[in-house]
């Protein structure tokens, strides 16, 4: 119950800073805040995620392209309690109880993936950000796993890098509880977030490590597609967190019913046990939809 109120006194402590929330520092303060109260522990090197570039006289320095694996809706909050910057979120995240309140005051973009005639304008919003300065993260596996390797990234806002002379850094965003991989916050197919918060809440001992890699300067690389799968590769070969062994049970951890043989060996089942690892039936026919047309638009 502790845990509860805390985090709806963070909550509604956020939303009472109203237009204060654009200020980078004051967001910051208000995620770590969010993930004291449900007592997640940040990891990860505290070195900026932003690249630096050329400083000067007259020097407009673009912004960093922050390309993240995506798990849960509790990435945001931890990517911002790292550094503050603006998101790029599929527009449900918008819908999404709490964190969709904050997710707009705090500026996100909010792209719409079952209209891709719009995708070109959302590559230039974030083309236009970057070239202005400002770090945007993108989740460009395009919806949430349980596994930080699930999914491919699409390169649609690789571009936006490209076309701002923006640096790419790469991020790998991970859960453990325990010193081994776990899902428990995984957010995915149809999960509600209420139920996924009442895991989180009673989870023990959970952490989310932010973990940047190397960046990748936009000269290196031909094109978005090269680029992304460059990012691609340093997001998930990173997974080096010991996994545990597909049988084991987690009634001790606060965390749901574990399906064996997953990829983690560790993701969340429905009620009906089936596994819950990716996007929903819906989703991926949305997502290999997208894929289809970019192809043949490649062609």
């Amino acid at each position: 119950m502790r845990r509860y109120r805390d985090f709806g006194l963070a909550v509604l402590g956020a939303l009472a800073s109203g237009g204060a929330l654009a200020d980078p520092e004051v967001v910051r303060g208000r995620a770590l805040r969010l993930l004291d109260a449900l007592d997640v522990r940040l990891e990860g090197d505290a070195s900026p995620l932003r690249v630096a570039g050329p400083a000067g006289p007259g020097t407009l320095t673009p912004g960093t392209l922050i390309a993240a694996d995506h798990i849960s809706w509790l990435d945001v909050v931890a990517l911002l309690a790292r550094e503050p910057v603006t998101v790029v979120a599929k527009r449900e995240v918008g819908g999404w109880p709490v964190v969709g309140r904050l997710a707009r005051a705090a500026g996100t973009c909010f792209i719409d993936r079952d209209r891709l005639r719009d995708l070109p304008d959302a590559v230039g919003r974030v083309r236009d950000a970057l070239a202005g300065g400002r770090s945007v993260v993108v989740f460009p596996q395009g919806t949430t796993w349980c596994r930080a390797s699930g999914g491919v990234f699409r390169r649609a806002m690789f571009q936006a890098a490209l076309d701002a002379g923006a640096a790419v850094r790469p991020v790998t965003v991970s859960y453990l509880q325990g010193g081994v991989a776990s899902t428990v916050a995984a957010f995915v197919g149809d999960d509600g977030f209420v139920p996924s918060l009442r895991r989180v809440a009673r989870a023990r001992g959970l952490a989310v490590r932010v973990q940047g890699h190397a960046p990748l300067f936009p000269g290196d690389w031909g094109d978005r597609r090269v680029l992304a799968a460059a990012a691609q590769e340093a997001v998930f070969g990173a997974d080096l967190i010991p996994h545990p062994a597909p049988s084991r049970k987690s009634s001790t951890t606060g965390a749901s019913p574990l399906a064996p043989g997953s990829a983690f060996g560790l993701c969340p089942q429905t009620p009906d046990g089936l596994e819950r690892c990716g996007p929903t039936e819906e989703e991926g026919k949305r997502t290999g939809s997208g894929r289809e047309k970019e192809g043949k638009r490649k062609g």
